[in-house]
């Protein structure tokens, strides 16, 4: 469990180191604004460890209860606070995007950036956190097949996508939108896992 939640981890990073490589095309300011603007998507995996805590102890012990419905009730709660939680943080981070860059600088092209990338991605954070929160859950469940494979598909979808879209637009919001879209799929195949019964599936033997 612990090694697979450490491959997970090196995912998130790998898609920003990546997707930083590719905003470098756009100079040193483009990678400021973006590394500013990633800090506060950083920030929200501390923030739903808040709640991802206690999900691991709470879908756990009701699993090994066997109370599998109360499991999934606390998951989804879980999942939901989650979302809500991060969402608001990206709907105000699209909308007022200065309010969180110029607390690190003042120039206008990294405020550009940056802005491009929350006005992008922020709308997309609600994912980010139901992801996450339903990941925590996942290890309650010792079922963490399923993040892995939603990590690794977002790590693609981010790093392939930007690189399509800088090669056929040579714009940011276009790179960002692909960023924001992993974010949506990385949600949404966790969610699909646990809503299928992925956690309760059996594996077949030899």
């Amino acid at each position: 469990m612990g090694a697979v939640a450490a491959l997970i981890t090196v995912q998130n990073n790998l898609t920003i180191l990546a997707t930083t490589g590719l905003v470098g095309a756009f100079g040193p300011t483009a990678i400021a604004g973006y590394g500013v603007g990633t800090r506060l998507e950083y920030l929200l995996v501390p923030l739903v460890f808040g709640l991802g805590a206690p999900l691991v102890a709470l879908v756990g012990t009701n699993i090994g209860a066997g109370s599998r419905d109360r499991a999934l009730r606390v998951a989804w709660i879980g999942a939901a606070l989650g979302f809500v939680i991060c969402e608001a943080i990206g709907l105000w981070a699209a909308l007022f995007p200065r309010a969180w860059l110029s607390l690190f600088s003042e120039d206008a092209d990294m405020i550009a950036a940056g802005s491009a990338y929350l006005r992008a991605v922020g709308p997309f954070y609600g994912f980010f956190g139901l992801g996450l929160a339903l990941y925590f859950s996942s290890q309650g469940a010792g079922r963490l097949l399923w993040p892995l494979c939603a990590g690794l598909l977002r790590l693609v979808i981010a790093v392939t996508g930007a690189w399509l879209m800088l090669r056929w637009t040579g714009k940011l919001s276009p790179m960002f939108l692909t960023l924001g879209l992993g974010l949506a799929v990385y949600g949404l195949i966790n969610a699909a896992a646990v809503k299928s019964g992925a956690w309760f599936t059996k594996p077949k033997r030899p």
